[in-house]
C-alpha cells in the first residue's frame, strides 16, 4: 500500500511524519502545491538502441524517453543518433557515468538551459 498523503495546515512546503500507516508504511504529508507528474510515477522501460554499430539496452523512465524523442526531433536526428552524440560526450568525461545517468543529466541540463 502506498504512503498516505494529506495536507497539514500550517506546514506548507515541509514533509511531516505522521506515524505508521497500513502495512507498516510511514505516513507523510506533502504540501498541497505538489502533484504527481502527468501519467503518474512510472518505473523504467528498457529499450535497445544501436550506437556505433553495437546494440545496447538502456533503461529509462517513460518521461525521459519522451524527452529524448522530443530533443531528437527538434534536432532532426534519429533517437539513436542523439543518444550516440551524448554517449561520445559521456565517454570523453574524466569519470564517465553510466549511459542512462548521462542521458538523464543531459536532458535535465538541456531543459534547464532552454528555459534561461
Amino acid at each position: 500500500m502506498a504512503a498516505v498523503i494529506a495536507p497539514v495546515e500550517g506546514r506548507r512546503g515541509r514533509f511531516v511524519r505522521r506515524g505508521m500507516g497500513d502495512a507498516g508504511h510511514s505516513r507523510y504529508t506533502v504540501p498541497m502545491s505538489l502533484s504527481p507528474p502527468p501519467g503518474g510515477f512510472q518505473g523504467p522501460v528498457k529499450r535497445s538502441i544501436t550506437i556505433a554499430g553495437h546494440q545496447t539496452s538502456i533503461s529509462l523512465e517513460p518521461i525521459f524517453w519522451r524527452a529524448l524523442e522530443r530533443a531528437a526531433a527538434s534536432r532532426t536526428l534519429p533517437l539513436s543518433a542523439l543518444v550516440a552524440e551524448i554517449d561520445v560526450l559521456r565517454i570523453a568525461d574524466r569519470a564517465p557515468a553510466n549511459l542512462a545517468s548521462a542521458l538523464r543529466s543531459w536532458l535535465f541540463a538541456n531543459e534547464s538551459n532552454s528555459k534561461m
